[in-house]
């Protein structure tokens, strides 16, 4: 039996709330999305960092997780961190809140029926409070997304080649650069879940050919196409 994964819309823009569910013994890659997460895990709030490579933390005792997992360049104006202080981290949500309200939420969520609804609620009245991402790196996010060159997106949304790089570090943990293949990869690997052969889906990716995919993969996510793919194991869709 492999692991259990599900995710919905958040009522946070952009957002998606997920659950997993992970069998004894089983390794769950994670591979760069450009996103950061609000988790749940073993009775702890803890915060997921941009990602530069696949993380596959063991699962050898198993176990249940929920998360919100913002979409990229939305975190950081609600954590109230720089993304780039978290890049490649998981850390408690005490080391970023204060510890009496991480100890109350921390609190709530332990006894909710469904941890991931208290997750969604925590970051909608946060999100409430905070001021809005900024809206010129949403916009980057989203040229990048879409396949545009990073010199296409500093054009569009009107930035120096330095100031696109560090207001991309602080809101999404990395350069432009990096995001862009981060996002080209999940493009790809968005095609291939809907059958889309390997080849194909790197071109449609923006990839210039299925080897550079093969190595895009092995880079970003420390694995191969098709073991990421194999039919024993679902996986998130990143």
């Amino acid at each position: 039996m492999g692991d259990r994964y599900e995710e919905r819309a958040s009522r946070v823009d952009g957002a998606h709330v997920w659950t997993l569910t992970v069998p004894p013994g089983a390794v769950h890659p994670v591979l760069p999305d450009g996103c950061m997460d609000l988790l749940w895990a073993d009775g702890r709030l803890l915060v997921a960092g941009p990602d530069t490579y696949a993380e596959a933390p063991s699962g050898s005792a198993g176990g249940s997780y929920a998360g919100i997992r913002f979409a990229p360049g939305t975190a950081p104006a609600l954590l109230g961190v720089p993304a780039h202080e978290l890049r490649d981290r998981r850390v408690a949500l005490a080391d970023l809140w204060p510890g009496a309200l991480v100890r109350e939420l921390t609190e709530r969520v332990a006894a909710a029926a469904d941890p991931s609804a208290a997750l969604e609620d925590i970051a909608v009245h946060r999100a409430a409070d905070t001021c809005p991402p900024d809206p010129a790196m949403r916009s980057v996010a989203a040229h990048l997304g879409s396949g545009r060159t990073v010199a296409q997106t500093a054009q569009a949304v009107g930035l120096g080649a330095r100031q696109l790089h560090r207001r991309s570090l602080a809101s999404f943990g990395y350069g432009p650069k990096t995001l862009a293949r981060v996002l080209r990869l999940q493009r790809a690997l968005a095609l291939v879940r809907t059958g889309t052969p390997y080849a194909r889906a790197a071109l449609l990716a923006g990839c210039a050919d299925q080897a550079h995919l093969a190595r895009e993969m092995r880079e970003l996510g420390g694995t191969t196409l098709t073991e990421y793919f194999a039919p024993s194991r679902p996986l998130p869709q990143g």
